[in-house]
């Protein structure tokens, strides 16, 4: 397909919602968000690129409320609110290609949302082992030997 045409792609988008092809995005094994609770805007990519770059509408910013969410639950929901706030964003605008743009920003929304959603283990102290503790104090008394050894001796010694 050449990239001239003035037709409009099948899966543009359109006001009422997200475009055609766009399905559901995965962000973990239990939480799949649907297309109609992201919402999409397209805008013209900054930097060079000639008359491409100001005209066509290829950056994608996809953006998903967290506080107005359906498919959230209780816990998943405060723990986004608490780190990321009401509205989670993602742009993208690194390529030419509108579509790919769109891949890019739902990929960086979903590892967004993982990371915010990821719980972190809470550390447990540990003792060093009997052994590990034998070990260390052999090397401070042999480390202090060797320094010992290595100091000038007295005229008292003698």
């Amino acid at each position: 397909m050449s990239g001239h045409s003035r037709t409009p792609l099948p899966s543009s988008p359109t006001p009422e919602g997200p475009p055609a092809h766009v399905g559901s995005l995965r962000v973990t094994r239990s939480l799949t968000i649907p297309a109609d609770e992201l919402e999409w805007r397209f805008t013209t990519s900054g930097g060079p690129g000639g008359q491409h770059a100001n005209k066509a509408s290829t950056r994608a910013e996809v953006s998903f409320s967290v506080a107005g969410s359906k498919s959230l639950g209780p816990r998943q929901r405060a723990r986004l609110l608490e780190r990321l706030g009401p509205t989670v964003r993602a742009a993208a605008g690194d390529e030419r290609s509108q579509i790919r743009n769109r891949e890019l920003a739902l990929q960086r929304l979903g590892m967004r949302l993982a990371d915010g959603l990821r719980v972190e283990r809470p550390r447990v102290a540990t003792k060093p082992s009997v052994s590990a503790r034998a070990r260390r104090l052999t090397d401070k008394r042999r480390q202090s030997a060797r320094k010992r050894d290595r100091t000038r001796p007295n005229a008292d010694d003698d």
